[in-house]
């Protein structure tokens, strides 16, 4: 899977190409990419009073972005790349979403990781971590370094929630970043704080599994003592009618996430159809939705209650 790649604009590539264009006319269009503030001053692209109008967006401390322009996550990382040293390494939730698997928001900060001997100061919007890192772990990105996908895969287990760990692994794991086996064993033979809890997640990862919310739904049921199958096909004797998030085959109970598109029109006339089918060779459906999820203890209620039934 390709890695996105920045904007690619300095202060000095713009001056080259305005150069017969007065300070005052130059417009926050003839800017199109993230920017040290200091440099676009100081090599007189930009006043002083221009940088700090209505034309431009502060992501960090002396780094701007155009206001025509969306603040998405890779905006976050290019942005700190040109304020970050060149032995910081993107990983994470943000080297996933650079690698294609949109695990970060555009507001969440830029998950990094640097040597131990590397000194850094720390900003608001970025989430440092010192680390061991060997050569094989990191490959260049940006005039700094972007997370393998297996280091990448490990800083999403070390120091998180396990529902959050499992399903983040779940979707890299998905999209065919890495492999599971590479990954259990990685963190076999890994010390580093954290790593029990992370081998923990990496022993409930599944990447049958088709969303995030699904995933931790399936943890909360594991660690309650439940066997959920993902994406399991409920067939008849003419083959497959449905395929459920997670399903419990020998009680005919399906539980589905009904995420905010299921309210479509199209979708809603689709889901019924799918539900007429699983009711008609005798299975339940229990429906969590997001707001269920803020109550772990209560979605494990409701599939209790529900296979008791």
């Amino acid at each position: 899977m390709a890695v996105t790649q920045g904007y690619g604009w300095t202060p000095t590539a713009i001056v080259g190409t305005l150069h017969s264009v007065r300070v005052t006319t130059i417009r926050p269009t003839d800017l199109c990419g993230v920017f040290q503030g200091s440099e676009a001053v100081t090599t007189r692209v930009l006043t002083a009073d221009q940088l700090r109008g209505p034309g431009f967006r502060r992501l960090y401390r002396d780094v701007y972005l155009p206001a025509g322009l969306p603040v998405t996550h890779l905006a976050r990382c290019e942005g700190a790349a040109l304020i970050l040293p060149s032995a910081a390494v993107i990983t994470g939730r943000s080297a996933a979403t650079l690698r294609g698997v949109p695990l970060a928001r555009a507001t969440e900060p830029v998950e990094v990781v640097v040597p131990l001997e590397t000194k850094i100061t720390r900003r608001s919007g970025l989430d440092i971590r010192r680390s061991d890192l060997t050569a094989g772990e990191f490959t260049a990105w940006s005039g700094i370094r972007l997370a393998t996908p297996l280091r990448m895969s490990l800083d999403l287990l070390l120091d998180r929630p396990l529902p959050d760990a499992v399903a983040d692994l779940d979707a890299v794991l998905r999209a065919g970043l890495v492999s599971l086996p590479a990954v259990r064993q990685m963190v076999a033979e890994r010390h580093d704080r954290g790593i029990v809890a992370a081998r923990r997640a990496a022993e409930l990862a599944d990447p049958r599994a088709e969303s995030r919310p699904e995933s931790r739904v399936r943890v909360y049921l594991v660690l309650d003592g439940l066997s959920p199958e993902p994406q399991y096909l409920v067939c008849d004797k003419h083959g497959v009618i449905a395929r459920v998030d997670l399903g419990f085959p020998d009680q005919r109970l399906a539980v589905e996430y009904d995420g905010e598109w299921h309210g479509e029109w199209r979708q809603i006339s689709s889901d019924r159809e799918r539900l007429n089918r699983l009711q008609a060779v005798g299975w339940r459906v229990l429906f969590i939705t997001h707001r269920h999820l803020r109550d772990p203890a209560g979605v494990v209620a409701s599939v209790r209650a529900a296979l008791a039934r």
